[in-house]
């Protein structure tokens, strides 16, 4: 298209795409790509899908081949500070130059083949964007994470080496169900016919849908817990005990191809990059905290942190939360409300986010926390951290948006359009 000439004109272009909601469903897609000549089926690939620490997992596997000598794709949503995040081989993000280029090709070819109502999503351009990107770099494996689901999710096209679900939890109850099995048959979408199915402790529930699918697919199904046998769990860079267990499932999944893909070390498991996710940083005399927790199952993770935390330091942490979502902030705000000090509440800037006045109203009527109603802006100030004494904890938790945004200020960059969505 005439009109996308840079970077700047294909992000303006892509996120007012973005404004006109997701598509679910593989048709569209499946064309999509056929027009593009399929780049999906010219790398091999490993599928990940789950309720949460799939981007873990991605960052795992993605970093014990790179670091074993294979140049390796890695596709993963949503970012937090740029879109090029979203697509990386080697964990270099994708140039500016090699994004304008792959969306302008993408744009023009949709606008000769398909309607305004059968128009490609943002997120499909995005996958696409990706296959192409990694097939015309000819990396040696990619690792794709699914943006949401599986079953539909537009990164289902492929045919991948191996599908990998890490957990099974209650989000998006509104798209993929509201009970656990319903759930599960949805990421299990992901299994193909006679292709190797991996998974991590999951409820009953879920693992008899998961197991129903991988039968009626011929499809061996293993669990990293019969894999990895060492007793303890791998070490890994990244707290707690569940990011243990990632590391278990990524060793697993290794593991299973290792004949096709053999590596020599699991160093780098302990020097994991992955933003966000209980990552700590030093503003002055202040430890900062970033942890995205965005669901009830992460809830559970995140009270495990918080109570070695408070071992550790032998005092609550302030913490500092917006949230996306009522029905998440109903199970994340009581939890909060437990192991705060004081609490700090803001609305993230996003569409969808819980204003102040709805997470006050969630704050348990018995609850004696102190709270203040407060913004980005106004605690995260030109790098420093104008909330809490020199020995306290600041923890910034709740949406991964939120984690951006005051990223975005620590840091001092300018981050793209607000506005990121689901997928």
């Amino acid at each position: 298209m005439s009109n996308l000439h840079d970077f700047q004109s294909v992000i303006r272009w892509l996120y007012n795409l973005r404004n006109k909601g997701s598509k679910l469903g593989l048709k569209r897609m499946e064309r999509f790509a056929l027009l593009a000549n399929n780049p999906e089926k010219e790398f091999p690939s490993i599928h990940v899908a789950g309720t949460n620490g799939k981007g873990s997992v991605c960052a795992m596997i993605e970093s014990l081949y790179r670091t074993n000598g294979y140049k390796v794709g890695l596709f993963t949503s949503p970012h937090l500070l740029r879109i090029n995040e979203r697509i990386q081989i080697n964990r270099v993000p994708i140039s500016d130059n090699d994004l304008a280029s792959q969306v302008s090709y993408l744009a023009a070819l949709a606008s000769n083949h398909f309607t305004k109502a059968t128009f490609p999503s943002f997120f499909e351009f995005m996958t696409l964007a990706a296959f192409r990107y990694f097939s015309e770099a000819s990396v040696d494996i990619a690792v794709i994470e699914t943006g949401l689901g599986g079953r539909l999710d537009a990164t289902n096209i492929i045919h991948p080496k191996l599908s990998i679900i890490t957990s099974i939890g209650r989000d998006h109850t509104d798209i993929l169900g509201d009970s656990l099995a319903s759930i599960a048959y949805e990421k299990a979408g992901i299994i193909k016919n006679n292709t190797p199915i991996l998974i991590s402790k999951i409820p009953q529930e879920a693992e008899s849908a998961v197991q129903n699918k991988a039968k009626n697919e011929t499809a061996p199904i293993f669990k990293a817990t019969d894999i990895i046998r060492t007793g303890a769990l791998p070490k890994t860079n990244l707290e707690g005990s569940y990011q243990r267990l990632n590391a278990q499932l990524a060793l697993s999944a290794i593991k299973l191809l290792e004949n096709e893909f053999p590596i020599r070390s699991h160093e780098s498991l302990g020097k994991i990059a992955w933003m966000g996710r209980w990552q700590k940083l030093k503003l002055g005399s202040k430890q900062i905290i970033l942890d995205a927790t965005h669901n009830e199952e992460a809830c559970l993770q995140l009270e495990e942190n918080l109570k070695n935390l408070i071992l550790e330091k032998k005092q609550k942490p302030i913490i500092f939360t917006g949230i996306v979502g009522i029905d998440r902030a109903r199970v994340i705000l009581p939890l909060l409300c437990r192991y705060a000090k004081s609490l700090y509440l803001v609305s993230p800037q996003q569409p969808r986010a819980c204003s102040i006045n709805e997470l006050q109203k969630l704050i348990p009527s018995i609850s004696k926390i102190k709270y203040f109603p407060t913004s980005v802006e106004t605690v995260f100030y030109k790098s420093n951290c104008l909330i809490g004494n020199e020995e306290d904890t600041i923890l910034v938790t709740g949406s991964i948006y939120l984690i951006a945004e005051v990223l975005t200020h620590i840091e001092g960059i300018s981050k793209d359009p607000v506005g990121q969505d689901l997928i």
